[in-house]
C-alpha cells in the first residue's frame, strides 16, 4: 500500500514541477514577446512617420496642381471671351468678308463630309 502512495506522491510533486516548468516558460515567452513589441516600436513609428509625410506630400502635389488648373481655367475663359469678342466686333465691322468666310468654311466642311 505504501508503494501507490509514493508513486502518488511523485506524480504529484512531477506535475508541480511540470506546472512550475510551464509557468516559467510562459513568462519567459511573455517577457520575449514585450522585448520584441519594444524592440520594433521605433521601427513601426518610423515607417507611421514615413507614411504620414508620403501622405502629406501627395495632398500636397494634388492641392497644387487643383489650384494651377483652377487658375488655367480662368485663363481659358478668359481667352474664350476676348476672342469671342474679338470675332464679333470684326463681323460687325466687316459683315461682307464675314459671310464670305462663313460661305468658304462652310463649302470645305460639306467637301470633307461629302467625301467620305
Amino acid at each position: 500500500m505504501d508503494t501507490p502512495k509514493t508513486d502518488i506522491g511523485t506524480q504529484a510533486s512531477g506535475n508541480g514541477s511540470l506546472t512550475q516548468g510551464i509557468e516559467r516558460a510562459g513568462s519567459g515567452a511573455h517577457q520575449a514577446i514585450d522585448k520584441a513589441s519594444e524592440a520594433a516600436r521605433p521601427a513601426v513609428d518610423r515607417l507611421a512617420s514615413g507614411a504620414h509625410q508620403a501622405v502629406d506630400k501627395a495632398k500636397d502635389a494634388a492641392t497644387q496642381a487643383a489650384e494651377s488648373l483652377g487658375l488655367k481655367a480662368d485663363h481659358l475663359k478668359e481667352a474664350q471671351t476676348h476672342l469671342a469678342d474679338a470675332c464679333g466686333s470684326y463681323m460687325r465691322s466687316n459683315p461682307a468678308t464675314s459671310l464670305g468666310i462663313a460661305v468658304g468654311v462652310g463649302f470645305l466642311l460639306s467637301r470633307l463630309i461629302g467625301a467620305k
